[in-house]
């Protein structure tokens, strides 16, 4: 519950500390007395988005306190996952600047709005008289069921279920996106591996191809240069010979002088190094042989190898093999996305059996519960003077599951006997609207126990013995938990146990506004004001001390 709410600097208020009880608070205050300054400075703590021209001209900022107390409530989690501190006495702050910032607070921790929002849209709602309109609402219409009908936590089920589905059909979709593209390149890719298959990239090193291209068709300068040294070294007088000699003749001088042993050394290897030579000229000559179809062969392999690096813009082997490993990895995963989308849409099925007989379960307590609840409600709107009233909540089975199961629901109402129901927000007037509404949200109150509820003018329309029957179902909601009304009726004015005025006033040359908590005699004049006018009779003070009664 909201136990006081702290405002400096906001619109017409310099500064203000309103104290609430719990049960039954109600505010009233002349037209133009500054209201729904209140509700404004209250919509900042829920987290809506500012208004900056609010700010007042005490300072650069308006700050708005709310000290909320949750204990018992089960939020301390909300504060573990968020990284705040818990107090039972929670403080929740916003303030607003006219450079256009807005921060908030909790528990002096700053918080994100969307934080802020989170934690007390759980303790705080405001009905207002405009809030009737979601009667038209099938969102609203099917959370006011499901509350009434205890069904919230298997629609919870399914929406996370539906959740789950809708992730994986994107997925599915995705996933067929990719085969459709996978699909269209599939030939191209083929024929690229075809092309690539054929060089034998694995067996085949095209460098040594192309050294053995250019061998034979160089095949007669090769064979000269062999020549070349077999004669050189073989000749008469050629270097083999020339070796031998001189080999000989330093042989008889080596024993003359050490030093020409070693040389005489050295000779013996060159001649045997020099036949040895020769004779690999003598041999690579025999070997070598010209084959026109050999040189046709590697010529026609080096040119679609050249052309496919040239295709592929590449320059070497090792580029080739990779893009074939690519090319064979891509038609690996065009195999393996078909499987795993035949595995996902398998999982989809059983997902949307599941989502069709959890929205059948809640179709059925819905429709089980249904009749309790319209009886409910026929009582509740008895006591505010419609008693003669149809309401009832048409629910219709679908084949396709939405975001609330596989349910549609319409709320019917006819005002009189012997009037077939239509859509409430066709048939109802104003103030039926508001009283249907409040006795909606009277019967919620109890299931949701919602902390704290602030009723905007809801008796809005309405008059005389209707209004109070009003009061009475306020000050019963009381009873589960805080309701605060701002109210221009005398008949709900009186029912709350604690009554506050907005007034204006003008000090000096400005005009400000004010909060007063009122004693017993002062609650008995103002609903005596909200009687007879601003001119008190000791008539209306009667009737207003009778009507407090």
């Amino acid at each position: 519950m909201v136990s006081s709410l702290r405002i400096e600097n906001f619109a017409l208020i310099e500064t203000a500390l309103i104290n609430f009880n719990s049960g039954f608070t109600v505010i009233t205050g002349e037209t133009g007395s500054g209201k729904s300054i209140l509700l404004n400075a209250l919509n900042l703590i829920l987290g809506e988005r500012a208004n900056f021209s609010v700010i007042g001209n005490l300072s650069d900022k308006s700050i708005v306190e709310a000290e909320l107390v949750i204990k018992g409530f089960g939020l301390e989690s909300f504060f573990e996952e968020n990284e705040l501190d818990y107090f039972d006495d929670t403080i929740v702050r916003r303030e607003i600047h006219k450079q256009g910032r807005s921060r908030a607070f909790i528990n002096d921790t700053p918080v994100q709005l969307n934080v802020l929002k989170a934690f007390t849209s759980q303790l705080i709602h405001i009905h207002s008289q405009y809030n009737t309109l979601e009667l038209k609402d099938v969102d609203f219409q099917l959370k006011v069921l499901d509350i009434l009908a205890d069904t919230f936590d298997l629609r919870t089920k399914f929406n996370a279920q539906l959740k789950e589905y809708l992730s994986a059909k994107k997925q599915l979709e995705k996933m067929k996106s990719l085969l459709s593209e996978a699909v269209s390149k599939a030939d191209y890719n083929a024929f690229q591996l075809n092309e690539l298959e054929e060089l034998n990239l694995q067996s085949c090193n095209y460098e040594f191809i192309q050294n053995e291209l250019n061998q034979v068709e160089n095949a007669d300068d090769i064979r000269i240069g062999f020549g070349l040294v077999i004669d050189a070294f073989y000749n008469d007088d050629g270097i083999t010979d020339k070796l031998n000699v001189l080999k000989s003749n330093i042989s008889k001088k080596a024993e003359l002088d050490p030093s020409l042993i070693g040389i005489h050394e050295r000779i013996n290897a060159l001649l045997i190094e020099s036949i040895d030579i020769a004779s690999e000229a003598e041999d690579n000559l025999e070997k070598m042989e010209v084959n026109p179809d050999k040189i046709d062969e590697l010529t026609s392999m080096l040119d679609a190898y050249n052309r496919i690096l040239q295709k592929h813009n590449v320059s070497a082997q090792e580029d080739l093999i990779k893009l074939y490993d690519e090319l064979t990895e891509s038609s690996f995963q065009y195999d393996k996305l078909e499987s795993d989308i035949e595995v996902l849409r398998i999982d989809l099925e059983d997902k949307k059996s599941t989502l069709y007989r959890l929205g059948e379960k809640l179709h059925n307590k819905r429709l089980k519960a249904i009749p309790k609840i319209e009886k409910s409600l026929k009582d509740e709107l008895s006591e505010l003077k419609l008693e003669n009233t149809t309401l009832n909540f048409d629910l219709e089975a679908v084949r396709e599951f939405n975001d609330f199961g596989t349910s549609n629901l319409t709320i019917l109402f006819s005002p009189n006997l012997g009037i077939e129901p239509v859509p409430v927000h066709q048939a109802a007037s104003g103030g039926e609207l508001s009283r249907v509404m409040l006795a909606l949200q009277s019967l919620m109150s109890a299931k949701v126990k919602l902390r704290t509820m602030l009723f905007d003018e809801i008796d809005t329309g309405v008059s005389g013995d209707v209004a109070q029957k009003m009061g009475t179902t306020l000050k019963k909601m009381g009873q589960e938990m805080q309701v605060i009304a701002i109210t221009h009726l005398p008949q709900v004015a009186a029912k709350g146990g604690q009554h506050l005025k907005v007034l204006k006033k003008i000090e000096g040359d400005k005009t400000k506004t004010f909060v007063s908590d009122l004693s017993d005699q002062e609650r008995v004049e103002e609903t005596a004001r909200l009687m007879s006018g601003d001119e008190i009779n000791a008539a209306a003070l009667d009737n207003a001390k009778a009507l407090m009664q």
